[in-house]
């Protein structure tokens, strides 16, 4: 199901988001069909999350966590192993790709690998430049004439 939205109104009153028009149909168009391997994406805080891939079948060595500008990415890659004959296989081993798209400020923390399970910690950390701060608003003489005074002085 494709669905066009009009991010008209947007633009009108907001400034360095035209990022989010790409961001949203790029998510559209990605396919829905594969769910391999199976995840679970927690709020643990206001600013902590954590993404658990259930990973049965795969070891630390396996596995490749990138992170970079905006973007985290997991890949997992069995090593080519002798031909086995299955009676039933039901733990799937295939090669996969995740990408998972990060806020500004996300970064990640660790990631850890326990009971199949890989779990990989984020934390979103604003600098204190970007955090919102307080403006001391002058009472008394206009602005022109503190800057004379200033001058003066």
């Amino acid at each position: 199901m494709r669905t066009n939205f009009d991010f008209a109104p947007l633009w009108r009153s907001t400034i360095g988001f035209d990022h989010l028009a790409d961001l949203v149909d790029s998510t559209l168009r990605q396919t829905t069909e594969d769910h391999y391997p199976p995840y679970n994406i927690e709020r643990s805080g206001e600013d902590h999350y954590r993404i658990s891939l259930a990973v049965a079948g795969f070891g630390v060595n396996d596995i490749t966590v990138t992170a970079e500008q905006n973007a985290l990415t997991i890949e997992g890659q069995k090593p080519e192993v002798a031909a086995r004959e299955y009676l039933y296989q039901g733990i799937a081993a295939r090669p996969f790709r995740r990408v998972f798209n990060l806020a500004d400020y996300v970064q990640v923390k660790q990631a850890s690998f326990q009971d199949g399970l890989l779990i990989i910690d984020l934390v979103r950390e604003v600098p204190e430049a970007m955090k919102p701060r307080r403006i001391q608003i002058a009472s008394g003489a206009s602005p022109a004439s503190q800057i004379e005074q200033e001058q003066a002085a």
